[in-house]
C-alpha cells in the first residue's frame, strides 16, 4: 500500500504577499487539524520567464518550473486559491495550467475551489471558468465551491472573522479529505 500524497494548495496568483497566499496558509491550518498533509504550491515561486522557458518546445526545460510540476505530478487532491481577476482567474494561473503536460496532469484527480475577491461576487465567475477548464481535462471538482466576498474585511490577523466563511471552509476541507 503506498503512501497518501500531500493535498496540494495551490495559490492562483504570482502576486508577492498576496491575500490568496494567507488563505493558503489558513486552509493549511485547517487540514492540519484532521492531521492532514499539505504542501502550498504559490506561484510567486514561477520562473518570470516561464511562458517562454517552460512551455510548448521548451518543455522539461525548466528546472524551476519542473521543480513546480512535480508537485502536479505526485497529488491526488488540490486545492486552488483563486483570486478573481478582471471577472475571471489570473492570467498567470492559465498559463501555469498550459504548461503542464495535456491530458494527464489533472485527468481523474480531485480539487476543491476556493474563490476570493474584494468585491461581493466573490470569484464567482472565476470559479466557474476554473470548473469548465477541470471538466475539459478530466478532473473531478467538489460541488461546495467556497466563495470569499470582499475578503479583506473578513481576513485579520491570519484568520478569518466571518462564521459562514469559517463553517464553509471547514465543511469544504471535510469534504476534499474524504473525497
Amino acid at each position: 500500500m503506498s503512501a497518501i500524497s500531500p493535498i496540494v494548495i495551490i495559490v492562483g496568483t504570482n502576486r508577492p504577499n498576496s491575500m490568496s497566499r494567507r488563505v493558503a496558509e489558513y486552509y493549511q491550518k485547517l487540514l492540519a487539524q484532521s492531521n492532514t498533509s499539505s504542501t502550498i504550491l504559490d506561484l510567486v515561486d514561477l520562473p518570470h520567464d516561464f511562458t517562454f522557458t517552460a512551455l510548448y518546445g521548451n518543455s522539461g526545460k525548466n528546472d524551476a518550473f519542473n521543480t513546480l510540476k512535480s508537485h502536479i505530478d505526485g497529488a491526488e487532491k488540490f486545492i486552488f486559491i483563486v483570486p478573481e481577476y478582471n471577472g475571471s482567474y489570473p492570467g498567470v494561473l492559465k498559463a501555469f495550467i498550459d504548461g503542464l503536460p495535456y491530458p494527464n496532469s489533472f485527468t481523474n484527480k480531485k480539487a476543491a475551489l476556493v474563490g476570493l475577491s474584494s468585491n461581493m461576487h466573490g470569484a464567482i465567475v472565476a470559479l466557474s471558468h476554473m470548473n469548465d477548464i477541470f471538466s475539459y481535462l478530466g478532473m473531478n471538482t467538489l460541488a461546495l465551491r467556497v466563495k470569499l466576498a470582499q475578503i479583506q474585511s473578513h481576513f485579520v490577523d491570519n484568520e478569518i472573522t466571518n462564521p459562514l466563511y469559517k463553517e464553509l471552509l471547514e465543511i469544504q476541507a471535510e469534504q476534499i479529505i474524504r473525497f
